[in-house]
């Protein structure tokens, strides 16, 4: 809260209202939780998936906040027309929200608790779920992307709750599974009937405001070829051989679609990546490989229609398979499987969730507003407003570091934000 006031930045005077619930946010306390949240290895679909929501419901209680933690029906919600997909299949999922009383909140706070597989343990310095503090950095699978940002939400309604004050409209945390592989819990939230005139999501933003997501469509490619003894490879076909044709065709289809983006992707590189994640081919070192399967992650630009995008991507393969005799003959298929992010933004034309959470930054910061941008990956942003509900990014953590073996928050940023919370659910709801 301290530090000078930069030249021509203008600057709200805190209420006393506003001091006294700032006074209950605690650095120790924010530190401990994330540390504790980190040690459930809450991985997409694991069972820690659904004893994090357990383990939040609880403390959620405690804050004397109206609960509705309930179990999913996954039959009936994957069945739905709607359903965004999933990568890892579950036999059990909960949803979470927690309303501080009746009516449409005014205001949601809302994050994922499920992460992503710790990957080569070789990589990491430490047991990824066990939490390390170094100086003003906490390390740990999860820091960032985005239990940082779960904390904040809670720290942010018990700084509120503990000072006593009395908002004249409600709002609500909802905590979701599955974002990782679709966005599960927030279709089910707001299946549920969950919505808020504005929402939050507390993921990595790095001091920036993200107000537009690309999509993200996840796919299986199948190249055929045909088996035959090492020693005599010229009388098969290498499947693996077969794909880099088409690998090259996946190559130029991306610098296509990433000549001309929207301004809010500009800064990045690559604002639409189509990368391929995983491949397995053939099943013994002396055999010419007869099939490859390749898995990979394909970006949806703003304002595209998921249709559009697949249609581009299947007529690129089609048209490499086209060019080679082989695989003119023996089509390799494209399968649409795993997480559908479609591409998601904040309405252009209502500012007024923006300017709540840029004010609260730059007034706890004493610095500049925010800028503003976009990120190229999927979230459940797409979802809620899809349903209507303003909704941004702002929360802890720098996402280049998200789902990688130096996963870390710094410990200053979580203060800031969760400072940033609390201003912007005083302001919104007293």
């Amino acid at each position: 809260m301290s530090g000078p006031t930069l030249p021509g930045v203008s600057h709200r005077d805190l209420s006393d209202v506003e001091l006294r619930a700032l006074a209950f946010v605690d650095e120790r306390e924010l530190v401990r939780d994330l540390v504790d949240l980190i040690a459930v290895p809450s991985v997409s679909g694991s069972d820690a998936e659904s004893d994090v929501q357990h383990l939040l419901a609880k403390q959620l209680r405690g804050l004397d906040l109206d609960v509705d933690l309930w179990q999913l029906d996954l039959p009936r919600l994957t069945a739905d027309p709607g359903f965004p997909g999933w990568e890892a299949v579950r036999s059990e999922s909960w949803g979470l929200v927690a309303s501080s009383g009746p009516g449409e909140p005014e205001l949601v706070l809302q994050g994922h608790v499920d992460v992503v597989p710790s990957g080569d343990l070789g990589q990491w310095r430490t047991d990824p779920f066990t939490a390390t503090v170094e100086g003003r950095t906490v390390h740990g699978r999860g820091t960032c992307d985005m239990k940082a940002g779960v904390v904040a939400n809670l720290a942010a309604a018990r700084a509120v709750r503990a000072a006593g004050i009395e908002l004249s409209r409600p709002y609500a945390l909802q905590l979701v599974v599955g974002e990782e592989d679709g966005g599960l819990g927030a279709f089910a939230t707001l299946d549920r009937g969950h919505r808020g005139r504005a929402c939050i999501i507390t993921e990595p933003t790095g001091g920036t405001i993200t107000t537009a997501n690309a999509g993200a469509l996840t796919f299986e490619l199948r190249v055929p070829g045909v088996a035959t003894h090492g020693s005599t490879s010229y009388a098969g076909v290498s499947a693996l051989e077969k794909f880099l044709p088409v690998h090259a065709a996946l190559a130029a289809l991306q610098e296509r679609r990433n000549r001309d983006v929207h301004p809010l992707m500009a800064e990045y590189p690559v604002a639409y990546p189509l990368s391929i994640g995983r491949v397995a081919c053939g099943d013994w070192a002396s055999s010419v490989p007869d099939l490859l399967v390749a898995e990979g992650r394909y970006g949806v630009a703003l304002g595209e229609d998921p249709a559009a995008a697949r249609a581009a991507l299947e007529e690129a393969v089609a048209d490499a398979a086209a060019a080679d005799p082989w695989l003119r003959e023996h089509r390799p298929t494209v399968a649409w499987t795993g997480g559908q992010f479609a591409s998601g933004a904040y309405a252009e034309d209502d500012r007024a969730l923006y300017d709540l959470v840029a004010g609260a930054h730059a007034d706890v910061t004493r610095g500049p507003r925010p800028r503003e941008r976009g990120a190229p990956y999927g979230s459940d942003l797409r979802l809620y407003a899809g349903a209507g509900v303003p909704t941004l990014h702002y929360g802890p953590g720098d996402v280049r570091l998200a789902h990688g073996p130096e996963e870390a928050v710094s410990i200053d940023e979580l203060v800031a934000v969760t400072e940033s919370l609390v201003l912007a659910l005083v302001r919104a709801c007293l």
